[in-house]
């Protein structure tokens, strides 16, 4: 079980900041959707660059043209980018092209997915690298999680590895541990904790001997 950092509400120089002080627990680096938006693919070069063994996540969630911002994030020095679990299979099938020919790897994001079952066996079949049940933030306002997608994915999913994202913090983390998925993204879990070092290192040592 591998820990992903999500970080999402922070400009470049607090990324670099924020990965040093938990880097030694930290399997994947996520740049966030808010990020990319706000500072562009320069937040995927110049934390790479900072951090050039760690494995660095472009969270662009791509819906269209994938071949094209797959390419455009890799150049960038991403290891992994997103694509929407909802876009078409031409769309996926275009990422998971691209990334082969990078030696790139694509994790689809389940976010707003009705039939997550019935689309994690067709995501699996098409060759994606990861499978990410997420809450997005709007229904984590409203108390809602993704355990039981998690479940329903494991089920399915024969090739692809399994990731959890959205909530996750140490209050919770037994219970997705039991879930047994082979990516934890935590974002706030980490980054709004006072001290963050130790709730990596928490998190992390909750996760290996999970």
């Amino acid at each position: 079980m591998q820990l992903q950092l999500a970080l999402d509400l922070v400009n470049i120089p607090e990324a670099i900041e924020l990965v040093k002080e938990v880097e030694p627990y930290v399997d994947i680096v996520e740049i966030g959707t808010p990020v990319v938006i706000n500072e562009g693919l320069r937040a995927v070069k110049e934390v790479k660059q900072a951090f050039p063994s760690m494995t660095v996540l472009a969270d662009l969630k791509v819906m269209d043209a994938a071949g094209y911002e797959v390419m455009k994030a890799s150049e960038a020095g991403a290891d992994i980018v997103t694509v929407l679990g909802a876009a078409e299979d031409m769309t996926i099938k275009g990422a998971v092209e691209e990334a082969k020919k990078q030696n790139k790897k694509i994790l689809v994001d389940m976010i707003g997915i009705k039939d997550i079952e019935g689309r994690a066996k067709e995501l699996d079949a098409l060759g994606v690298d990861y499978i990410c049940v997420h809450t997005g933030y709007d229904l984590q306002a409203v108390g809602q999680n993704s355990f039981e997608d998690l479940t329903k994915i494991k089920r399915v999913v024969k090739n692809a590895k399994t990731a959890i994202a959205g909530g996750i913090k140490l209050s919770i983390l037994p219970e997705v541990i039991k879930a047994k998925p082979d990516l934890v993204i935590v974002g706030g879990g980490i980054t709004g904790e006072a001290d963050k070092k130790a709730a990596a290192a928490e998190i992390k040592r909750l996760i290996q001997q999970g």
